[in-house]
């Protein structure tokens, strides 16, 4: 007789742990924008002023009127 009423007692007691209530709330999120330079032009436009660089000089040493 024990047993059956020790088992009510663990039920009744577990399910008022299952009772309890909780709230979460969502606060709102800022998304601010993310502004990224970069810069690669700068090894491009060396290489292609040393490219054309070679040749506006041959160009001068066979037409020195320029």
């Amino acid at each position: 007789m024990r047993i059956p009423l020790m088992a009510l007692a663990v039920m009744l007691l577990l399910q008022s742990a299952c009772s309890t209530r909780h709230e979460v709330q969502m606060a709102p999120v800022e998304v601010k924008p993310i502004h990224i330079t970069i810069d690669v032009n700068v090894r491009v436009q060396k290489d292609l002023e040393d490219f054309f660089g070679d040749i506006d000089k041959a160009d001068q040493n066979l037409n020195p009127s320029k």
